[in-house]
């Protein structure tokens, strides 16, 4: 269960009758690039007309979790159209804080009151819970982390790429760097949400930035991180080739490579396997999305195994260590080789 300390602060945006769109309460700070970024992603600056009902990503560290309402006959709020709560938290679980944000978002509505807000806002934080209009009581303890992380299928990623999945599978377990594209966001949220799953054995979703802009502060926050996994819905992110080694346009159905990273995906027979393992699991109607997820971990885990039986002590009573000459006496093919020392570098074995 994630500490109760993972709530970090809570601000909220509101819209008026004559489209201004103000920052108007947190609770207890944020900083002022925190505060931008927020402005920025909440869905009220745009012209259009849609409002994202909700939304999350990462930025230095935090998530951030917005939920964005229409403010409908409320007399405490005449002048607004609608508000947008965000909640920051040191936590990946999206239900959870979509779940809490719902009720503070409420609260408000009826009121006009920010600090009602905050009611919910510390009962979470000191007691585990706090009350919940429509059915009782919102427990923390109730959303299970793990269940965030399988919240998306990976068999839906899998359907619109089909065998090219395996580029997504060896960028991630070789840690490099992935850009997702959609004009979508939903979409981009669903579809990066869901690529940790392919590696599994690592459950790390700390390399998930799903929504993020061409801006020179999130660019500068994002490429702090050696692996991610970035969306974007801005198209032009393709021409940045610097930002990723892998680029995946949800849009078009298509996976294309950076040019420095092409010795990387030089595809060889166990990514073949792999591929067509994913492929036939995810069409199959038999097989669950979490059994699909893992059988793949277990083949996963049983490359690294049978890499770490390669690894020899380059000094007496050091750590074994995987050396290219070791791969080399294996007589591979350089294709294989080249995998398995960077799955080696990536693992921490060399």
């Amino acid at each position: 269960m994630a500490g109760l300390g993972d709530l970090l602060a809570a601000c909220l945006i509101e819209k008026d009758v004559d489209s201004d769109v103000l920052w108007t309460w947190s609770y207890p700070t944020i900083t002022e690039t925190f505060r931008q970024v927020l402005l920025r992603k909440c869905c009220l600056k745009t012209d259009k007309e849609e409002v994202i009902p909700f939304c999350f990503g990462q930025f230095n560290k935090q998530w951030f979790y917005i939920y964005t309402s229409e403010v409908k006959n409320s007399d405490a709020l005449s002048k607004v159209t609608h508000v947008a709560l965000t909640l920051i938290a040191k936590d990946f679980c999206p239900e959870k804080y979509k779940s809490l944000c719902k009720i503070m978002c409420n609260k408000f509505i009826k009121t006009g009151d920010a600090s009602a807000m905050l009611e919910p806002y510390l009962s979470v934080i000191t007691k585990g819970s706090c009350p919940n209009d429509d059915d009782g009581l919102l427990i923390v303890k109730d959303f299970d982390p793990r269940l965030s992380y399988v919240a998306s299928p990976i068999s839906d990623v899998i359907n619109i790429f089909g065998v090219e999945t395996i580029l997504i599978y060896t960028a991630l377990l070789l840690k490099k760097k992935v850009v997702v594209y959609s004009p979508k966001l939903e979409t981009i949220l669903d579809i990066c949400r869901a690529l940790p799953l392919l590696v599994w054995h690592r459950q790390n979703w700390s390399i998930l930035h799903p929504y993020v802009h061409l801006e020179d502060e999130e660019l500068e926050k994002l490429t702090t991180n050696i692996t991610y996994v970035a969306g974007f819905t801005d198209a032009s992110v393709e021409s940045k080739t610097d930002l990723y080694d892998l680029f995946v346009n949800v849009a078009a159905g298509e996976i294309s490579i950076a040019p420095e990273a092409r010795d990387t995906f030089q595809m060889g027979k166990i990514h073949k396997d792999i591929a067509m393992f994913m492929v036939d699991a995810a069409k199959n109607e038999e097989y669950s999305d979490q059994g699909l997820v893992k059988e793949l971990s277990v083949k996963t885990k049983d490359l690294i195994n049978n890499l770490k039986k390669l690894a020899v002590e380059l000094e007496e009573g050091g750590k074994a260590r995987i050396t290219l000459e070791a791969l080399k006496q294996r007589k591979l093919t350089p294709v294989v080789e080249n995998f398995l020392f960077n799955l080696a570098a990536a693992e921490g074995l060399v």
